[in-house]
């Protein structure tokens, strides 16, 4: 049974490795469209079967009802996102940066007087610290998106390959590294590369995720037109071909280890539930993309507040097995 348990790890880590490589090959070829599609096809399955597998985990807290807090939280995100929006920058970092602490809380702390004191000294240091812009930028731009999806998936899989030791698993983790910086390195082959005025006015909410993206790998153009830097220039074009292929894998990759998370092993209530609810939002995205984003805007940010516990357990396992506790 073990050869046979190991086997199969190695069929899926070598499956990946596959799907990194079409994942990377899609992206240089059409960057935008296969975020958009990935986005609005692939995500919202994505959210709605991992929270339901998060959910059987008990989030990874100590606590039974830990994820209600955290669901809060995105509630008083989606509302100074489109209910009333905020006319500051600092208020939704503040609400993620809150979400972390609070995940920490949960992943490390039993006590619930030792909670209360501790989140309530969370609330009280981000009241009184003074962020700059860069604080903006890595956590309430960076951290949601490609943080979440690139840097945690990551986290995710060493964290996997630490436990199985396989020379597949460390082979994979190795790809995803080196595919990402060869779009950094490889100049794509000139392939009269356009963006539609359909895929701009859909990709239009994540325009400042390609702004600031550009501008941290040092990709800056002599263009002063911020949105042509992103949708015409080959910066633009390097930085989409990394954003496609993070968020494409990053959903591959759940659903590639069905066997090994089994997530799909839920009542037959809860699977026909989450079908309807998935091809529902893809609907929505068919008629107007941006509909589609403002209907699903809490749900994907609910799924990024209720992966951080996972997130820090993550690095926790990595952490333990690296540098091992002397007992």
């Amino acid at each position: 049974m073990f050869k046979l348990s190991a086997l199969n790890n190695d069929q899926i880590n070598y499956a990946n490795i596959g799907l990194m490589l079409l994942s990377a090959v899609l992206a240089f070829v059409l960057p935008f469209e296969l975020f958009l599609f990935s986005y609005a096809v692939l995500g919202p399955l994505h959210y709605l079967t991992e929270i339901g597998w998060l959910h059987k985990k008990n989030y990874f807290t100590k606590g039974k009802y830990d994820f209600v807090f955290l669901s809060v939280l995105c509630v008083l995100v989606f509302y100074f996102s489109y209910v009333n929006p905020t006319q500051s920058q600092t208020v939704i970092p503040n609400i993620i940066l809150y979400g972390i602490l609070l995940a920490l809380i949960f992943v490390f702390i039993k006590d619930n007087l030792y909670r209360i004191v501790l989140a309530v000294l969370a609330i009280i240091g981000i009241s009184v610290s003074k962020m700059g812009f860069d604080y903006v930028i890595w956590v309430g731009i960076f951290l949601p998106t490609i943080i979440h999806v690139f840097i945690f998936t990551w986290a995710f899989m060493f964290y996997g390959v630490l436990k199985n030791k396989s020379f597949s698993g460390y082979l994979s983790i190795i790809a995803l590294v080196l595919i990402a910086v060869s779009f950094f390195v490889i100049k794509a082959p000139g392939l009269q590369y356009e963006v539609s005025a359909y895929v701009g006015k859909s990709y239009e909410l994540f325009y400042l995720l390609n702004k600031f993206l550009i501008e941290f790998f040092g990709l800056e153009s002599t263009l002063t037109d911020e949105r042509a830097l992103v949708y015409t220039t080959n910066a633009g074009f390097i930085v989409m071909r990394f954003i496609a292929f993070a968020y494409t894998y990053h959903y591959l990759n759940w659903f590639s280890k069905t066997s090994v998370i089994q997530w799909h092993k839920v009542p037959k209530k809860t699977l026909y539930i989450t079908l309807v609810l998935w091809v529902f939002s893809v609907v929505l995205y068919v008629i107007d993309y941006n509909i589609g984003l403002k209907a699903l805007y809490f749900l994907s940010f609910l799924h990024v507040f209720l992966e951080f516990p996972l997130n820090i357990t993550s690095f926790q396992g990595i952490i333990k097995s690296v540098i091992p506790v002397k007992k």
